[in-house]
């Protein structure tokens, strides 16, 4: 429906502005991305109108298929929830990635430090903040500095994630760029928190052999994520009219692997990885509703949660991603939403 009225268009009056707000997959079709242009009467309508008519196709697909996923009940049948009790509870470990923000308005990454310790579901909350140190927007600020103290300070771990002067793909650099950003990455860490860091989670979530015999060279472990909140795209329109869904979607799927005990248990509780962004203005604002949102959403799965549904204490945090860590390069894990297409047209 929504594609054939953007057949019906007739030319536009000059000045008229079109907004596609439907896509929701990150980096391509980033989420809920705004397609805004003042149209004239040229070619530049043609072009738009393809452009919109694109993201109408992937957005009727994935509906379509969204639509018969809800058919099925995701509530579990007696037979899964005999087979599910006997999995150990689940535990949220909330990670973020890309900051901290150097922004002197609205800090995004502040807010979200403000949002773990005090928040309507449990306060005190710690997580893992995969780092930029030396980015020009983000850790290489002073108010970024001041915020990779004050997340260690309030018991969160650093964590690697480059310390090149951009988001560069690591698989992308030679060997002594490499080499030299891990080296002042990890000198950069070991400034804040007095010891090496433990974990890495490359950007673009991309890495190869060569990359991943890096990381392990400095000691570092690679996790990735079982949930994620597609909230990578920071810029533009930003929000999110399917958080409960996407969640609920994606933790499903993690479902299927805790039922069958193929997941690590570690201090009695399986660890569920969740990556955000802390540089998203958007996500910052909400994450309260995130908590809450991932409680409802493993409710509704009947998959029971630890007596402290997201991890409090820093030792236990790292003791359950390091067991969640990649530990063999040559297995791409699965990654939640368009990831996992990405990682197939790689191999």
């Amino acid at each position: 429906m929504w594609i054939r009225s953007l057949d019906r268009l007739s030319q536009p009056h000059a000045g008229t502005i079109v907004i596609c707000g439907k896509c929701r997959y990150p980096e391509f079709l980033t989420a809920y991305c705004s397609i805004v242009s003042v149209l004239l009467p040229s070619f530049r309508f043609t072009l738009l109108r393809q452009l919109c008519l694109l993201c109408g196709l992937v957005l009727a697909l994935n509906v379509q298929a969204e639509d018969l996923a809800a058919a099925t009940p995701t509530v579990a049948s007696t037979a899964t929830h005999n087979a599910a009790s006997t999995a150990a509870p689940i535990r949220f470990l909330l990670t973020f990635d890309d900051g901290p923000s150097g922004s002197d308005f609205a800090n995004p990454s502040a807010r979200v430090l403000d949002v773990l310790a005090r928040n309507s579901v449990q306060s005190g909350i710690k997580a893992i903040f995969f780092v930029q140190t030396r980015a020009y927007r983000s850790g290489a600020t002073e108010i970024g500095k001041a915020l990779l103290q004050r997340e260690h300070d309030e018991g969160h771990i650093l964590a690697f994630h480059t310390a090149t002067t951009s988001h560069a793909n690591h698989r992308f650099l030679e060997p002594a760029e490499l080499e030299l950003a891990l080296s002042e990455g990890c000198a950069d860490l070991q400034g804040y928190t007095g010891s090496a860091p433990k974990l890495v989670r490359p950007p673009f979530w991309s890495y190869d052999a060569r990359t991943f015999a890096a990381y392990q060279a400095h000691g570092l472990s690679l996790l990735l994520t079982d949930l994620s909140a597609n909230d990578g795209k920071i810029w533009g329109v930003n929000f999110s009219l399917s958080k409960r869904r996407n969640m609920l979607k994606q933790l499903s799927v993690v479902r299927e692997l805790w039922r069958k005990d193929e997941m690590p248990v570690v201090d009695g509780s399986t660890p569920v990885v969740v990556a955000f962004h802390d540089l998203n203005r958007y996500t910052a604002s909400v994450l309260d509703d995130y908590l809450q949102i991932l409680l409802e959403v493993a409710k509704e799965l009947e998959m029971p949660t630890a007596s402290k549904a997201f991890y409090h204490e820093t030792d236990a945090l790292e003791r359950a991603a390091l067991a969640r860590s990649v530990r063999d390069a040559s297995i791409k894990p699965r990654l939640p939403g368009l990831w996992n297409w990405l990682w197939q047209s790689d191999n």
